[in-house]
């Protein structure tokens, strides 16, 4: 395991082949779903090169204005209210960073995976949409996603997207995920859609999904 001062990164026992970066919620940092790799059960030879990057240090207003780590400023209780959309644009600026950084390493976007849970999954969906370049797939999980008319989304509708809500989220409604999903298919993408019956946190069933997911884009298309 490497550590730097802007993410963590987890390496594969084999040669890296392809990447997955992994952005946590608000108020946590990249160590948050560090362990989840193993949890993945990944082949022994398995290629795949975890980053979890820290988000920056800001105020945010619906917690009295105290300093956390966070993708972007939640200026109300609504999260569709009063979107923090400068933040949001900073953060998709690192993420493409970070995805031009692989690029540069010698691995190509068609292997590169971008997951996100809550915050981190706006940011995910905003970056990952955005880019004209076919990636490996796009993970959102127990999130929402904001709208805005001048958005302008290149990805191929092809681009697999797997998405999961807890039925019982306190923090992100599930009905505000399912306008997610909607606007997305309306787009002309096809998301694979995962509920459970949890509140804002992801569970073992998820986990396992997640794993089938990662494997057929990451594993096996490298075999």
């Amino acid at each position: 395991m490497q550590k730097t001062m802007d993410a963590v990164v987890v390496d594969p026992p084999s040669k890296v082949d392809s990447t997955m970066i992994w952005l946590h919620g608000l108020g946590a940092d990249g160590h948050d779903f560090e362990g989840i790799v193993p949890q993945f059960a990944l082949p022994p030879n398995h290629g795949i090169r975890f980053i979890f990057p820290h988000a920056p240090i800001q105020a945010v207003t619906v917690n009295g204005g105290m300093k956390m780590r966070a993708w972007y400023d939640i200026r109300q209780v609504d999260l569709t209210q009063q979107v923090d959309w400068q933040g949001i644009e900073q953060s998709v600026a690192l993420l493409d960073e970070l995805v031009s950084q692989q690029v540069s390493a010698g691995i190509a976007t068609q292997h590169i995976m971008i997951a996100g849970f809550s915050q981190g999954g706006v940011i995910a969906l905003h970056a990952g949409l955005q880019r004209p370049e076919p990636l490996a797939g796009i993970i959102a999980l127990s999130t929402y996603f904001p709208e805005r008319s001048k958005t302008r989304y290149q990805q191929p509708e092809s681009c697999p997207i797997f998405m999961a809500h807890g039925l019982m989220d306190p923090i992100c409604p599930y009905k505000s995920a399912k306008v997610a999903l909607s606007h997305l298919q309306g787009q002309g993408f096809s998301p694979s859609w995962h509920a459970y019956p949890m509140q804002h946190q992801v569970c073992l069933e998820e986990i396992e999904a997640l794993s089938k997911f990662i494997q057929q884009r990451l594993v096996s298309n490298q075999q």
